[in-house]
């Protein structure tokens, strides 16, 4: 246990990657009921864009707009062709359509930019000394960050004409265009926010990884983890879960054995779905069949 301090810090930077995952699957699935399986493959194409960027000579700090820029817009084309067009109410379809678009960016990714790992440039180097212990300046910076965005996404839902249009999506559709919102507005604005975390999300994973067309698809796994253990409509849940995975997952990792953390995560996610179906922050709703 003695150094469970960096091990702690290590878990709570990949909880925050998993937390802006989260949080942008739960922003996606509030204004439009759908999962989006593709949100890890979209984010990866923008990142492999923004490390040829880089390649080319464009600072990193710029990479990673563009790397967010590149996400949402190819996301945002790919709902406009593909989910759209689907009836409302098809959620199965559409949870399909997302798999289905997934499994063309990874072929994408693999065809344009080849499928051999790569290296990705830290955003900062070296270490912080605290007493005894040498933390990487890379994990506070990534907690730092994904702290900062999270909490401008919770001053967007909770201060701003935006984010009360997203709630009033989220809670009828119906509602919402009668009162003159525009479902399809909003829907456009959360897919482009989900997918700008989950873009911010894959920059700051990928010094960690290294990028591979399939760098985001543990993360996303445990990022599903996270919501459904809090709850799949809570945001601030979604950030809670993320967090509690990560640490979760470095310390079975660093103190039970690396090949059975995911056994240890999702074993504990099950036991709690168990418990109680609804996650942590979900709240139980009854309907009348």
């Amino acid at each position: 246990m003695d150094q469970f301090p960096v091990v702690l810090v290590s878990g709570l930077a990949g909880g925050a990657v998993y937390g802006l995952m989260g949080l942008g699957l739960v922003v996606i699935y509030r204004a439009t009921d759908v999962g989006n399986f593709a949100l890890a493959s979209l984010a990866t194409v923008g990142l492999y864009a923004a490390l040829a960027l880089y390649s080319s000579g464009l600072p990193l700090p710029l990479a990673a707009v563009a790397a967010i820029a590149v996400t949402a817009t190819v996301g945002l084309a790919a709902r406009e062709v593909v989910i759209r067009p689907l009836a409302q109410g098809e959620l199965l379809s559409a949870l399909v359509m997302t798999m289905g678009l997934s499994l063309i960016a990874d072929s994408v990714i693999s065809t344009v930019w080849d499928d051999q790992p790569r290296l990705f440039p830290s955003l900062v180097e070296g270490s912080v000394s605290l007493g005894s212990y040498s933390i990487p300046t890379q994990s506070l910076l990534t907690i730092g960050v994904a702290a900062v965005a999270m909490a401008m996404v919770a001053y967007l839902f909770g201060r701003t004409t935006i984010g009360s249009a997203m709630r009033a999506v989220a809670e009828s559709a119906d509602t919402a265009q009668i009162l003159g919102l525009g479902a399809q507005r909003i829907a456009r604005i959360a897919w482009a926010l989900g997918l700008g975390l989950a873009a911010l999300a894959a920059f700051l994973y990928a010094p960690r990884a290294g990028p591979v067309p399939t760098v985001l698809s543990a993360p996303l796994f445990r990022a599903f983890a996270g919501i459904f253990l809090t709850g799949l409509t809570s945001m601030y849940g979604a950030v809670v879960g993320g967090l509690t995975i990560g640490v979760l997952d470095n310390l079975a990792a660093s103190y039970v054995s690396a090949g059975y953390r995911d056994t240890f995560v999702f074993s504990f996610t099950i036991l709690v779905l168990l418990i109680r179906p609804q996650g942590l922050f979900g709240v139980c709703t009854f309907q009348r069949v």
